[in-house]
């Protein structure tokens, strides 16, 4: 099942981003690094803040959250932003990430793209959202906590008959 976040599934939130970044990023971002990043942009601050001001869908199995999607509100340009989207290891490769996205573009009123930022070493998240039908637009270097990251951005054209042009 799909639904909204609430305030009581921060702590799952936050567990789930820990465990899928530990194994995600293992051999391709230092440990202590990942941990500074999570805990900084999942902080309980952060969490409310990202309720507030986006859209946090729950992922869940058997009535427990085993995934999460984060995406911006639809701008005036027609654009959004995947910020994050997170599913727990032991419940990767079984649809739940593409049951989030389907159910985040249902959201994306009058979006015209979204966008997503990916690690550009990660190769099994590329592919992901590669099979889900994004685009590479480019690839640049940046820094995660001051250690050097390569990313990779990509956009998928959302089809909305609602709009013209």
């Amino acid at each position: 099942m799909i639904r909204l976040m609430t305030a009581m599934d921060s702590v799952h939130v936050q567990q789930i981003a820990r465990k899928s970044w530990s194994n995600t990023y293992k051999g391709i971002i230092p440990e202590e690094i990942q941990k500074k990043f999570i805990d900084r942009s999942f902080s309980n601050a952060m969490m409310i803040k990202r309720m507030e001001k986006t859209t946090v869908l729950i992922a869940e199995c058997e009535g427990i959250p085993v995934g999460f999607a984060n995406f911006t509100k639809t701008d005036t340009d027609g654009d959004s932003e995947l910020t994050a989207m997170y599913i727990l290891p032991s419940h990767q490769q079984i649809g739940y990430g593409e049951k989030l996205f389907e159910y985040t573009l249902s959201m994306l009123k009058g979006a015209r793209q979204l966008f997503i930022y990916v690690d550009g070493r990660n190769t099994f998240e590329r592919s992901f959202y590669e099979k889900q039908g994004f685009k590479l637009l480019e690839v640049f270097n940046e820094y995660i906590e001051g250690y050097p990251v390569e990313t990779a951005q990509y956009v998928y054209y959302i089809h909305n008959p609602n709009l013209a042009g």
